[in-house]
This record gives structure tokens, C-alpha cells and sequence, in this order.
């Protein structure tokens, strides 16, 4: 067989079915693309399901692919065997209701021993144990021997996955020799040793699974095939595992580099080094396609490989941030089949840089407590670690349940996974309680259950501000009524309105409900998942009956300034996008008439100059005065519009697109302006991290940021009229000023210092002697931390030896300092636990090293208590 690698099988891989007219699609990302059953792609096939189900129109009819893919199930055995793998990708030839078994049988035998030069004596076949024709094929056909065709069962040769496209398979091995064998004489496909390998995945995609199980013929059977592309290259490198094949072997002498480790010495230290080769793969291209590291979901999947292999990094005493170096290998050796990853390297050490700090702020403490944990369990002569103190360092410290698992297992212990659920759940259910039990009730109260019947409100808020409208439903307390009178308040079901209910981040409308003799305020308005929409009223005069015709009038102005604030968080979006990557998403928003929230998905900190940019960009969009177009239409022609649908949500068959010009194409259902300039102007007031990975900005546009300009000027000639200065000299009067402060600073800074310097005689005058040593405390009043410290080590520098604990008060603000000289030090004395006891007697704390340390304090009244604690702590320091 070829001696070649994992780029040139790749290569001959496509190059051959190019030939056989498949259309070379590049490698889908590794988040599924709407299809929620899903966490991850983890097959060559699970981009394609919508093509196999019909959903959706192939490109083609016949493709090929090289697909990257993750896979968490065995995540516990990567690095204990030699194996197992997180990343991995996976080349496959598809047919879309063209050719069917034969062809793919054919190509695959041609491709195996023609291509890659294998020989045909040492290939092995399996198939569905009931598949007669696919045995007639390889037997018949192709002329493999009977004794070289297995029958297996449906567990081992019938391709599902949960749901969708599936059928029976055909595999196809390759015999590496007795020297992998097991020894056994009937050893053939099928055992679990590692002498036959299955390097090829024929599927023979007949039925279609559904949610009860049933297997329903396709109209068309398709073909879908996979061949493991490190398992291929194990083979044709003669390499006796996936970690030995050149191109990861090289990631591999990384880890070695970085660690100063040598593979293969130390069984303990190889796992270590296997599991950060195989997981800086996966993290690399899982930031890559856009994942951030997040406590659910695949967010959690890549925070969770990132920890494991930062500890395993720690078990091979590598000191600090590593992870980022060996993604850089990654990109190096994967970057010409993947350019994204090259594009994104900077992103992508960023964030990986990010996560590992994030995980050694906890992990050192997480350990310490595990440890005595794992050490009272073997006193206590027990096995099972109490779930609740797993919960414990899962919620407290930050330490994933995962690693508490694995760290346990190999010490021989297990947690009660049971008891740590129920304190999740328990956990849960008090912040729900926490939120009121409301956050799905349009009501506001939680014992509202009345059942809206009837069609769904029609809103006419899109073209108007006012329209007519039939009364309904009343609804008062927690019954439908048939009126409402002077003073009462309730809420009101139109036919029609023009009044927007709250949703989708914007804020419900307020205005008037009204009729001849009668009128009521809007003070709110909600709508339900079916479509009907509430009108939270307060009656100021005259009666309101079931089946009224009225008008309805939304606050124009209110609404206008909502709608200026919803645009922009529209160009918001994208211009985040624009300046800080692709991977930002939305997160969630709030968009009320005084302003905008808008919070996303983002890994680090934002520079001043990203924000300034990102300000500029919305702005320049504004003043462009682009036109903002609405359309109704089919959620698949919305994606062909490249519209960015947010949440991952379900989407129903109709749905609204919202362009601004060309700039950007969202899905939304809100309400917005005509004209990107009748937003006026935006203006960023303030940007914060509000979560791991998600940040928060807050914004104002048009009459708001019209006021907030008013205030700011009106703030500027505040401030001139106070510094005496006017708007064309203010800046260089408060330098002015500020010069002025600095040099009295100064000045007190000296006078200070030779007050400290006068004191000085008299504190080494008033010393105390306890078992010999030298002790000197005093409080001073009106003296700053730094002349304090100065006058400790004038003192320190003038005595031979002795103990010195100062104390001072400066604009309520109590400090201590505490000196040991070296002589004592050796005795046992400690400046830093001197000082820690000291300043707690006060209700403040800090500490220090063993010959000078400095604290804070509380309370001022017990100041000489503290000082005469002294004497005692030297005493039991010396014992």
C-alpha cells in the first residue's frame, strides 16, 4: 500500500471522486445548521440529513466531502487508551437519489485498492446480517471471498442516528496483522482487537426514523459513506495508533516542547499528553466556527475540553497559560484545508487564553478541597462523595462536576450524581422563585388561567398609529366580564389594533382606547404565544361593553422614539459584528423609549477604540439615510436573503425580514422607522460584562440623546463657572488646578514626614519589652498609609531589634502597619499573621510578608484594643 499522509489521502480522496462527476463541497461548521437534535456535527452525514429527508435541494446530486467533526461520548477515555479522540474528520461520498449500493461498493473497492494500493487479500467486509444484496455485490460482484464477508447485527451494521435519514451498512476493514491481533483463532471483523480496522462506513440510506420509531421508506434510497480520514492514515502510515500518524504526532512533539516531557516514559504523564494533543484540536476548531465557552450546551462541550486539558497540562507541571501555543501547531498543520482557522488565529488564542485564566483562578482551590474531601472519605472509610458537597464545589468554586467525576475515578472514588441533581434542580427552583414565577405569564400574576378562544389579534401597528377596533374580551381579576366602568382597570381584546405587544425585546405600547362617552388609558400591552393581544387598561371615564366598537391611539411619540431605539440595535448588531468578528451574536435586548440594551456574545473586554469605532459606524449608517424595507415571507426564502435569525429559534413558516439597506438583514417582528436617519443620532452610554462570555451595551438615540447632549453642555458651564474659567479655557484651568493640588499634595507629603520623623523619638522611647524583645505600638491620628509605612521604617532602621505595630486614622479611614526585624523572624515572629489579627479585632483585615505588612480597619473605637492585642500575639507566636 501508498505510504502517504492525512493531506494527500484527503487530496486523493477528492481528486477520485471528482472523477465519478461528485461536486466538492467544503467542510460544513461544526454548529448544526437548524437542526436542534443536535449538539455538534459529529458525522459527515449530519449537515447533509435536509438533503436526504427532502427538506432542502442538494447542490447536487452526487458530492464529497471531508467533514470536521466532534464527538464527546467516550470523552472520559481519550488519553487512557490510544484511541479514542474528541476531533476528528471524516471524507464521504453522498448520493442525493442517484446511483445506489452497487456503484458505492464499486468505487469504494476501486478507491481502497487501486488508489491507496491496497492489497485485496488483506481486506475484510461486513455487512447487515438480512442485506442479501449488498452480500451479492462484494461476493459476486467484486469477488471478495465468502469467508472474508461478516454478518453482523443491527447494532454493528445499521447506521442511525436519533432520528432521520438511516438504513443498513456495509464496512469495510483492513487486516494490520497478527502482531495487533488477539491471538483467538475465529478472530475476524467484529472482535475487539485491534487487528482488523474499519477504515469505511458504507451507509445504504433507505428509511427516514421518526419520533415513534417508525423506519419509513425513503421516495429515493441515497448513499451515505464515511471513512475516518487519522484512521485511514494510521493504515497507510503503518502507525499503531492515531496519535503516531505523522500530522498528529506533530501536535503531539508540541505538547512535548511545551511540557518538557518525553512521550513514552511514563504511562501517567503519556495520558496527560494525549489528551491535550487530541483536545487542542477540537478547541481550535470549535472556536473557530464561532462556540464560546459557556456553562450549557456546546458552549459547555468546549469549556469542559479546554479545563481537562489545562489540568492535564498542570499533571504535567507545565506553568501557566499553554493551550494557545499548541492551537497555534494546529492552525500551522491544518490551515491550508481549513484557511478559517488561519483567519481566526488571534480570536482564537484570545479566547482560549481567556478561558484557562478563568479556570486557574478556581481550579487551585477546587483541588484543595477535593483533596480533603477525598482524604476524609478514606478516613471515614468511604467510597461515594457526598453529592452535595460536589454541588458545593461546582457552585461555590467554580469547579466543573465533570472533573470532580474524573479526578475521583482515578483515585478509586465516585460521586452521588443522584443527590448532586437534586441540588441543581433545587438551585434552579429558587431562582425561579426568585423571578416571581412570571416570567411566562403575560398577566403579571400567577394565578391568571383563562383561556383566550378565538382568532388571533390582527395587528395594523406596521402602517398606522390609530385604527378602529371591536371589543372582544374584558377581562377583570381572573374573569372574563361584560364591562368595565369609571375607575376600574382590567385588560381589553380588540379584533384589530395598532397597539404593539411587548415581545421580542420591545417594550408594549401605551395610549388611549376611546368611544363616544367614553376613554381609557393603555397603560401596557402584552400579547399571548397564540396571538392575541392585551390591552392593560385604567377606565377615566364612561363604560366599556363586550362587542364596543372604538378607536384605538398608540402614543405617536413614544413610539417613534421605540422605534428609533429598535433600528439601532439593528445597525448595533452588525457593526459589532463589523469590528469585533462574526461570532458575536445577540444574546438578548431590551429596547424602551428612553433607550436601548442590547447584550451579546463576546469573549474579552472591549477597547475604548473598538467602542468609538463601533459608535462611528452606526452613526455613519444614520446620516447614510438608508431605507428600511419590511417583506413577509417563507422562513427558507429568508435564509436565501441571508437574514440573521436570532436564538437559534423555531421559526414559523411565515416570517418578517427587516432590511436597512444593504447593510444588514434580520428576522424581526418589532416595529421601526422608514429611514435610517430618523433615528437622529446614537450615543453609547455605557458597556459591561454581564456573564461569562456576554456583554451588555447601553445606548440612547434621537430625543434622548438630544437631552443627554443638553445636559452635557449645561455640565460643561457647571464645571467653567466653578474652576472660574469659560468653554474655550476649561481644560487648561483644571490642569491649572490640578498642578495646584499636587504640589500642596507635596508639601503635605514633607510636612507630614517630619511630624512622622518627631514622633519617632518618642515612640522608641515608649517601648515595651515582653520575654526580651523590644515591642513599640502607637496611634497617630491624621496620617496616610504611606507616611505611616515611612515612619515604621525610620523607626525599624534606628533600633537593633523589636517588634513595631503603628496605627493612624486619616478621613475615617483606620490603617496599620507592622515590622519584625530579621533577628526575630527567626524566633518565629511574623509581621504579616501579627497584622492580620491585629486589624480583625477592628473589622478589617490584610496581612504581609514575615518582616512588614500592612492592613485596614473598621472600627476607629477599638483601636487601642487592637494595639494591646500585641503583646499576646507575640507571645503565642513565640511558643
Amino acid at each position: 500500500m501508498k505510504n502517504i499522509g492525512l493531506n494527500e489521502i484527503r487530496k486523493e480522496f477528492f481528486d477520485f471522486f471528482k472523477e465519478k462527476n461528485h461536486l466538492i463541497l467544503p467542510s460544513f461548521s461544526l454548529v448544526p445548521k437548524d437542526d436542534k437534535s443536535l449538539l455538534l456535527i459529529n458525522a459527515g452525514m449530519a449537515p447533509m440529513k435536509p438533503y436526504f429527508t427532502g427538506l432542502k435541494t442538494p447542490p447536487g446530486k452526487r458530492v464529497v466531502t471531508c467533514q470536521k467533526c466532534v464527538r464527546t461520548v467516550d470523552i472520559e477515555n481519550v488519553g487512557k487508551t490510544d484511541r479514542h479522540g474528541t476531533f476528528f474528520e471524516m471524507l464521504g461520498n453522498f448520493s442525493f437519489g442517484d446511483y445506489f449500493k452497487e456503484d458505492a461498493i464499486k468505487w469504494a473497492w476501486e478507491f481502497i485498492t487501486e488508489r491507496m494500493e491496497v492489497s485485496k487479500e488483506l481486506i475484510w467486509v461486513s455487512i447487515y446480517k438480512d442485506d442479501e444484496e449488498a452480500y451479492k455485490i462484494w461476493n459476486e460482484k467484486i469477488n471478495v471471498p465468502e469467508d472474508r464477508i461478516v454478518r453482523l447485527d443491527k447494532e454493528d451494521n445499521f447506521w442511525e442516528l436519533e432520528l432521520g435519514p438511516c438504513g443498513p451498512c456495509s464496512e469495510i476493514y483492513i487486516d494490520r496483522g497478527e502482531e495487533y491481533g488477539c491471538g483467538k483463532p475465529d478472530c475476524k471483523p467484529g472482535c475487539e482487537c485491534d487487528r482488523y480496522v474499519e477504515v469505511w462506513n458504507l451507509v445504504f440510506s433507505q428509511y427516514d426514523k421518526d419520533e415513534n420509531g417508525n423506519y419509513n421508506l425513503l421516495p429515493k434510497p441515497n448513499i451515505d459513506t464515511g471513512m475516518g480520514l487519522e484512521r485511514m492514515a494510521m493504515v497507510m502510515e503503518n502507525a499503531k495508533n492515531i496519535f503516531e500518524v505523522k500530522q498528529i504526532n506533530e501536535v503531539l512533539k508540541e505538547v512535548e516542547r511545551v511540557s518538557k516531557v518525553s512521550y513514552g516514559k511514563d504511562s501517567e504523564k503519556d495520558k496527560s499528553i494525549r489528551v491535550i494533543t487530541d483536545h487542542a484540536r477540537a478547541i481550535t476548531f470549535m472556536v473557530s466556527d464561532g462556540i464560546l465557552p459557556s456553562n450549557e450546551g456546546r458552549g459547555y462541550v468546549l469549556r469542559r475540553l479546554i479545563r481537562r486539558a489545562s489540568r492535564h497540562g498542570k499533571l504535567l507541571n507545565i506553568q501557566g497559560k499553554f493551550l494557545s501555543k499548541i492551537a497555534e501547531k494546529v492552525i500551522e498543520l491544518w490551515k491550508e484545508q481549513y484557511p478559517e482557522i488561519e483567519k481566526e488565529k488571534n480570536r482564537i488564542f484570545r479566547i482560549i487564553d481567556g478561558e484557562e485564566e478563568k479556570f486557574y483562578e478556581t481550579i487551585n482551590q477546587g483541588l484543595e478541597i477535593l483533596d480533603q474531601y477525598i482524604s476524609d472519605m478514606r478516613s471515614e472509610n468511604k467510597n461515594i462523595l457526598d453529592g452535595k458537597k460536589a454541588f458545593k464545589l461546582y457552585d461555590t468554586y467554580g469547579f466543573p462536576f465533570d472533573l470532580t467525576k474524573e479526578i475521583l475515578k482515578e483515585r478509586g472514588y465516585t460521586a452521588d450524581e443522584i443527590q448532586f441533581n437534586r441540588e441543581m434542580e433545587e438551585q434552579r427552583e429558587r431562582a425561579r422563585s426568585a423571578r416571581g414565577g412570571s416570567e411566562n405569564n403575560i398577566w403579571g400574576t400567577g394565578d391568571f388561567s383563562l383561556k383566550i378562544d378565538g382568532d388571533k389579534t390582527v395587528f395594523k401597528g406596521y402602517e398606522t398609529f390609530t385604527s378602529p377596533g371591536v371589543v372582544e374580551k374584558i377581562i377583570k381579576g381572573n374573569e372574563f366580564v361584560g364591562s368595565l366602568h369609571d375607575g376600574e382597570e382590567g385588560i381589553v381584546v380588540l379584533n384589530q389594533t395598532p397597539f404593539y405587544g411587548e415581545g421580542g425585546g420591545q417594550v408594549g405600547d401605551t395610549g388611549i382606547l376611546s368611544k363616544d362617552g367614553f376613554e381609557s388609558f393603555v397603560l401596557n400591552t402584552k400579547k399571548d404565544k397564540e396571538g392575541h393581544i392585551f390591552h392593560y387598561i385604567k377606565v377615566k371615564k364612561g363604560v366599556l361593553n363586550v362587542g364596543d366598537d372604538l378607536t384605538a391611539e398608540v402614543d405617536e411619540k413614544r413610539r417613534k422614539d421605540i422605534m428609533r431605539n429598535h433600528s439601532a440595535t439593528h445597525l448595533l448588531h452588525r457593526a459589532l459584528k463589523n469590528v469585533l468578528g462574526e461570532h458575536v451574536n445577540q444574546a438578548g435586548s431590551l429596547v424602551l423609549p428612553d433607550r436601548l440594551r442590547f447584550d451579546f456574545t463576546h469573549f474579552e473586554s472591549i477597547s475604548k477604540e473598538q467602542l468609538a469605532k463601533i459608535e462611528e459606524i452606526v452613526n455613519e449608517k444614520i446620516f447614510e439615510g438608508l431605507k428600511v424595507d419590511t417583506a413577509v415571507t417563507s422562513y427558507d426564502e429568508s435564509k436565501k436573503m441571508k437574514a440573521v435569525a436570532l436564538f437559534e429559534d423555531k421559526y414559523s413558516d411565515k416570517v418578517r425580514v427587516v432590511q436597512m439597506g444593504s447593510y444588514t438583514t434580520e428576522l424581526c417582528g418589532g416595529t421601526h422607522v422608514r429611514n435610517t436617519n430618523d433615528i437622529g443620532i446614537f450615543k453609547i452610554l455605557n458597556e459591561t460584562s454581564i456573564a461569562s462570555g456576554i456583554r451588555r451595551i447601553e445606548a440612547i438615540t434621537g430625543r434622548s440623546a438630544y437631552q443627554y447632549l443638553k445636559e452635557l453642555d449645561e455640565e460643561i458651564d457647571n464645571i467653567a463657572n466653578i474652576v472660574k474659567g469659560n468653554r474655550n479655557n476649561i481644560t487648561e484651568r483644571i490642569k491649572g488646578i490640578v498642578e495646584e493640588n499636587r504640589q500642596k499634595d507635596k508639601e503635605v507629603e514633607k510636612l507630614m514626614g517630619k511630624m512622622a520623623l518627631s514622633l519617632k523619638d518618642d515612640i522608641i522611647k515608649n517601648s515595651h519589652e515582653i520575654k526580651g524583645i523590644n515591642v513599640l505600638t502607637y496611634y497617630i491620628e491624621n496620617m496616610d498609609i504611606n507616611s505611616l509605612r515611612n515612619l515604621g521604617d525610620e523607626i525599624k532602621n534606628s533600633i537593633v531589634s523589636g517588634v513595631i505595630v503603628l496605627a493612624s486614622s486619616l478621613d475615617g479611614k483606620l490603617s496599620f502597619v507592622s515590622m519584625v526585624t530579621k533577628d526575630l523572624i527567626d524566633k518565629g515572629l511574623h509581621a504579616g499573621k501579627i497584622i492580620k489579627e491585629v486589624s480583625q479585632c477592628t473589622g478589617g483585615g490584610g496581612g504581609g510578608r514575615p518582616d512588614m505588612a500592612q492592613a485596614g480597619g473598621k472600627d476607629i473605637n477599638k483601636v487601642n484594643q487592637a494595639l494591646n492585642l500585641v503583646y499576646d500575639i507575640i507571645e503565642k507566636q513565640l511558643k
